[in-house]
């Protein structure tokens, strides 16, 4: 009467992607558990570990019904790929965001990235990069300096800017384009590495 128990995941998935919902429904049953509690281990968040769970099974679904699944390995694997693949992007997406809400009572907001400690080493590097962005600015001339300290240190627009030194826009986002040209100019004439 149930013959579909004993059939393999390959067997299943072609029923399935011939139109039989049921022999999904027996792939869901057999790897609902292993699968959920896979991808609760990796995030410790119920609520993201239901999202990425059904996020899953709807990306499995669509690859099936396309014909686009091929069975190069076992079924639970794929799964597991696909929910590993969705782990990943939703730490790169929260990351990203991290975004802090004084609306929410179960967050942290001290817990954010901002007022992560850097390592001794990390923040060394850190202080020699703006030592050597300073003494580089410092050879630009002087209209390109004054929008770069104007655009970065003081976190005006180029409207702004435009406005405070009397030029028009136009001259005001050219200046800082040589700008950035002179200082990766003189960046690599020097050997100065910019980046961490």
């Amino acid at each position: 009467m149930n013959t579909r128990i004993s059939r393999t995941d390959e067997a299943l998935v072609t029923l399935y992607a011939n139109g039989e919902n049921e022999a999904f429904d027996e792939l869901l049953n057999r790897y609902r558990d292993r699968l959920y509690y896979y991808i609760y281990y990796i995030v410790r968040n119920v609520e993201q570990t239901e999202d990425i769970f059904q996020e899953t099974f709807i990306k499995a679904i669509i690859t099936i019904r396309q014909g686009r699944y091929n069975e190069n390995g076992k079924f639970s694997a794929w799964l597991r790929r696909i929910a590993h693949n969705l782990i990943i992007d939703s730490y790169r997406q929260d990351k990203q965001e991290n975004l802090v809400s004084c609306d929410e009572p179960d967050i942290n907001i001290l817990n954010t990235i901002q007022l992560a400690e850097d390592t001794i080493e990390t923040a060394m590097v850190s202080q020699q990069i703006l030592d050597d962005v300073r003494r580089l600015m410092n050879a630009l001339p002087d209209e390109q300096r004054e929008v770069l300290q104007m655009r970065f240190y003081q976190d005006l627009s180029f409207k702004e800017i435009a406005e405070q030194t009397g030029v028009s826009i136009n001259t005001s986002l050219g200046r800082m384009r040589y700008a950035i040209l002179n200082i990766r100019r003189l960046a690599s004439k020097n050997g100065v590495e910019l980046t961490l």
